[in-house]
């Protein structure tokens, strides 16, 4: 069968112009020495590691990244280049990002930030700009997590010396999975903790705390590691303070207030809730960075899972013949579906990283609002994408060397981190509503006789989702006073808290799609312009139906076009196959950077080499006798057509899947 798609050359033009699409015209300045320096052989696979060795490779590749960075006060002032770090070191070594981001976005921006002109705090700042400790945030406790307000570990000031008392009072206030489990590495902590001066509660506020040196624990500060966990080799631990004493500097107010020596607080927020938001505010940039850092580990599956699939040969209706698996229609929809997310998540969070920069904390509610349902769309979506990947290339997928599989685990713990997705999008759509116009429930769009592959049509169905949810929810809530019981208000919202998380995430999803209709019409190739249009279809008519009941039920959609839909995401995702090798080479990725041996182009050689080299020396020279006396025939090499025998699957029995590709465009923006 000839082949599916045409390679794309390092050179090829239309190549330069996707890359540039893909990283926001900024691959040069913020990303291509990131991506040298995983060039580095520590990134090179190792196996058979127990999980403490595992953990301190992750550490010795986080200390390897450090060193490549410049100036860590210049790195924090520069969230776009602070989000790359994360993208590109979660390529190789999942752990190595949650490392990087707890340590510069957490831990030395809080410090930057809530510490901002104190030279009192400069000894502080050396040590972790030079990595000499590692940094990390402990908020969440045993028996706290989204509750943070409701926080228990404590800081008692004691005026006469002029320190805190920082102590676990019961064992719920245990801090819960910070980065403990490695003792012997200098750590230090921003932790959160309840001031109290005198039996006064001021509320929840940050303060620096050493954890470790060369030695261990530090007196006071007790840690056992959590359970193992899966797919990742953080050193997770569960952490008790017993009267840890910390100088009266060791505070970070910022302006949260100001804790005089006699211990007189004084504050201009008269709310501690909102003090608290104000401590946290640096987990804002710490969400970005997990969406970037998934969505580039998207990108990754994709490649692989893309490039494979269009090398990797299986059996072909008809005796003896056999074609990519790309072939099948099936697979095209699987994995140019994914590939569609992949994009359309790129785009967003590539907004979502310019609204960051651009307003640093100006517009602090809407971006906290965008940064929220980012986090938590591309964290859904790229968990489907992965698992999607992973399966659809087979066994090969299983294997850590082929990196899917470990960007299971990675996406699982993107979904919880820094305020898990599900609870922090419905909190967020409570507070859109706040921040938006109210306005008239619309009427559907007269979009019934439309073509369902027009991208602007998908978009306005979008929208009208979008609004008719919002407004939906807005006027449901509107019924507190009907309510009874002693918490109408939790009942009221309960009732309606799926509505909510519905509009929460068809906002990201509208975004999403301006977003991508956006980049495709900055595409200066043909070509590239084409691509762009097609996988934009594909995405639109990948939510649309998704929610096709709903918006047939709403009359935005005809019997007829509701039946169209899943005809239309065949024909675009087969449409699509020919473009395939160019969109995932906009990744600027390759086999080499990633060692993964499947992503090869003779994938075959890639994946024998590997397996014999973790052999013993006689072993490799027994084989290579072998190869010799059989003419150097590999071992693993592609059937004769004599030898090959179609096999038995749904796939094969659809003889459409066997047509050539559309040449047509449908969907073009």
């Amino acid at each position: 069968m000839p082949a599916l798609t045409p390679k794309a050359t390092p050179s090829d033009p239309c190549l330069e112009d996707l890359a540039r699409i893909v990283y926001d015209g900024e691959f040069e300045r913020i990303h291509s020495d990131l991506r040298d320096v995983l060039k580095d052989p520590v990134f090179d696979p190792r196996e058979n590691l127990n999980k403490h060795e595992a953990g301190r490779l992750s550490y010795d590749r986080t200390f390897r990244m450090q060193r490549g960075l410049g100036s860590a006060v210049d790195l924090v002032a520069d969230p776009m280049r602070m989000f790359a770090v994360t993208e590109w070191s979660s390529l190789l070594d999942t752990t190595t990002t949650a490392l990087l981001n707890s340590h510069y976005n957490l831990c030395l921006g809080a410090i930057l930030q809530h510490g901002e002109g104190r030279t009192d705090l400069d000894d502080y700042i050396e040590e972790l700009g030079t990595m000499s400790s590692v940094g990390m945030l402990m908020v969440t406790e045993l028996g706290y997590g989204n509750n943070v307000a409701n926080l228990a570990t404590e800081a008692v000031y004691d005026p006469v010396a002029e320190e805190f008392v920082l102590n676990t009072p019961h064992a719920g206030a245990q801090k819960f999975m910070p980065y403990t489990g490695i003792r012997d590495i200098p750590k230090i902590a921003i932790v959160m903790a309840r001031l109290k001066v005198g039996g006064t509660d001021h509320g929840i506020l940050p303060f620096i705390v050493p954890l470790s040196d060369h030695k261990g624990l530090l007196p006071g500060v007790h840690a056992a590691p959590c359970p193992e966990n899966p797919g990742l080799s953080l050193d997770n631990g569960t952490t008790w303070f017993d009267h840890v004493r910390l100088p009266h500097r060791n505070l970070l107010s910022g302006k949260m207030g100001r804790l005089d020596l006699d211990g007189t607080f004084h504050s201009a927020i008269r709310s501690r809730r909102k003090r608290l938001t104000e401590a946290l505010d640096r987990v804002n940039p710490g969400r970005v960075s997990l969406a970037a850092s998934i969505v580039a580990a998207g990108r990754a599956s994709t490649y692989i899972s893309v490039t494979y699939s269009l090398n990797r040969q299986t059996a072909a209706p008809g005796h003896g013949r056999e074609m990519p698996i790309m072939g099948y229609r099936t697979h095209q929809v699987a994995v140019l579906g994914a590939l569609a997310k992949v994009y359309a998540m790129t785009f967003l969070v590539n907004h979502t990283k310019r609204r960051f920069a651009e307003t640093r904390g100006a517009d602090a509610g809407e971006v906290t609002s965008l940064v929220n349902i980012v986090k938590a769309l591309t964290s859904w979506e790229m968990s489907e994408v992965i698992h999607t990947c992973r399966e659809r290339i087979g066994a090969q997928g299983v294997f850590s060397v082929n990196r899917i599989a470990d960007y299971v685990g990675m996406a699982q713990g993107v979904v919880t981190a820094e305020g898990d997705a599900l609870p922090r999008i419905a909190t967020t759509a409570l507070e859109l509503l706040w921040q938006t116009p109210r306005s008239p429930l619309p009427q559907p769009p007269v979009t019934t006789e439309g073509d369902m592959a027009d991208c602007s049509l998908q978009l306005e169905l979008m929208r009208y989702r979008e609004t008719h949810l919002r407004e939906t929810f807005r006027k449901n809530m509107r019924g507190l006073t009907t309510y009874q019981g002693e918490d109408p208000f939790t009942s009221l919202w309960n009732d309606n808290i799926t509505t909510a998380v519905a509009m929460a995430r068809s906002r990201g999803v509208r975004i999403a799609m301006e977003q991508f209709i956006a980049a495709a019409m900055n595409a200066r190739d043909e070509r590239v312009g084409d691509a762009l249009s097609l996988l934009c279809s594909l995405y639109g008519l990948i939510e649309i139906n998704r929610e096709a009941g709903w918006h047939l039920a709403e009359g935005a959609l005809s019997p007829a076009q509701f039946k169209q839909i899943p005809e239309l995401i065949d024909e675009t995702a087969a449409a699509l196959v020919p473009f395939a090798a160019l969109l995932v080479g906009g990744f600027n990725l390759s086999p080499e950077l990633l060692r993964a041996p499947i992503a090869d182009d003779d994938y075959l050689t890639a994946v024998d080499r590997y397996i014999w080299s973790r052999v013993s020396p006689d072993d490799q020279a027994k084989m290579d006798d072998i190869r010799r006396r059989k003419n150097n025939v590999p071992v693993i090499g592609p059937r004769s057509p004599q030898d090959a025998a179609p096999a038995a699957s749904d796939d094969t029995a659809n003889s459409d899947d066997t047509e050539n590709v559309e040449d047509h465009v449908p969907g073009r923006v």
